[in-house]
């Protein structure tokens, strides 16, 4: 079967975290997923889905949406059916921000943060946030549609200092290595 690859379909996205330590305010992550289009791939987003929204046409949408991290397992997950997504569609871009109220915190102030990223019941990413310690948010997956139409995975954690809503609107920038 050389070659021969119909590319990502269906992904699930999960975040896990402990609960904050008695007395400290809690922890809030939020997954967020934007999309972009042929015309404007490192862009603005078309649209972007967070913990209030899912997409126009319901190929992206929050299964579970934690506000403190309690409970067994993944405590926030969203999918992504990209094999249903438009053809307008290009890039889509998946990150995590920590919703700042109190004081701000990064991934190192949130009790055992951890991502899975899979697709039926193959993990295809996983990670605990070590490598942006100081980031209050990050990129944690990109999709990007081939010249077949075929959706392609690209891992890596990349860390954003900063407001989540500044972090909505250029987390799809192109990225320096």
């Amino acid at each position: 079967m050389n070659g021969l690859s119909k590319g990502v379909g269906k992904v699930e996205v999960a975040l896990r975290w402990d609960p904050s330590p008695a007395g400290q305010p809690p922890a809030d992550l939020d997954l967020v997923a934007g999309t972009y289009t042929v015309d404007d791939p490192y862009g603005d987003p078309s649209y972007v889905v967070h913990f209030d929204s899912r997409s126009p046409d319901g190929t992206i949408y929050l299964n579970r949406d934690s506000q403190d991290g309690k409970g067994f397992g993944f405590d926030e997950v969203m999918t992504l059916e990209l094999e249903r997504l438009a053809p307008r569609y290009t890039r889509v871009v998946v990150g995590v921000a920590i919703q700042q109220r109190a004081e701000d915190r990064s991934f190192a102030e949130v009790s055992s943060p951890g991502l899975r990223i899979r697709e039926g019941y193959t993990d295809l990413a996983t990670d605990d946030f070590s490598g942006v310690q100081g980031a209050t948010a990050a990129v944690v997956a990109e999709f990007v549609r081939d010249e077949a139409g075929a959706w392609e995975f690209r891992a890596g954690v990349h860390g954003f200092e900063g407001d989540p809503a500044a972090f909505t609107a250029t987390m799809g920038a192109a990225r320096r290595p």
